[in-house]
């Protein structure tokens, strides 16, 4: 130990009421990047990540117990996406009409898989982010958004078919070929 006594490794996380903000520094930057991958835009994420933590603190009491608190802040984390997307998409149907989602940009991988999750609708989109991206188990993404074992199966092979038939090619950047 260090001589003013504190240890020099990364703060634990324990479970009690009070530490909260050892797991918030902890499980921000994770939090961060599957609000990222969720929504696609830097300060959406930043924004969905704060709320998140928000409501979290909020009922820091409740969370604090439960058994895998991260699973718990990802349950949060995509809830409170979902429930922003639907408010989004309400609004903007009471008010305008979408145009046409314009064409994917080919010259880079990762803004190419961006555009072409950003073509998803938001639930199928958390679907396949919490179910490949975080390796969340096809039981797991189903509690989690509150639907059948059948529905997270067939929105997830639907939504892979769309991503394959939009990225075309794209795989080829991937695999250096």
């Amino acid at each position: 130990m260090p001589e003013n006594g504190r240890s020099s490794e990364a703060p634990q996380v324990s479970q009690a009421p009070e530490s909260f903000e050892a797991f918030a520094l902890a499980s921000q930057r994770r939090l961060y990047r599957t609000a990222y991958l969720l929504c696609g835009d830097p300060d959406t994420a930043r924004d969905l990540t704060q709320t998140t933590l928000a409501k979290l603190f909020q009922h820091w009491r409740r969370a604090s117990t439960a058994d895998h608190i991260e699973a718990y802040a990802r349950t949060v984390l995509a809830r409170t996406y979902l429930a922003e997307r639907r408010r989004r998409l309400r609004d903007l149907l009471a008010h305008a009409r979408p145009g046409p989602r314009p064409a994917p940009d080919r010259t880079d991988l990762r803004v190419t898989l961006m555009s072409a999750l950003a073509g998803l609708p938001p639930r199928a989109r958390a679907m396949v982010v919490l179910r490949y991206w975080e390796d969340q188990s096809v039981e797991s993404v189903a509690e989690l958004l509150k639907c059948s074992e059948s529905t997270v199966k067939s929105q997830c092979s639907r939504s892979l078919a769309k991503l394959r038939a939009q990225l075309g090619d794209a795989h080829i950047y991937a695999t250096g070929s």
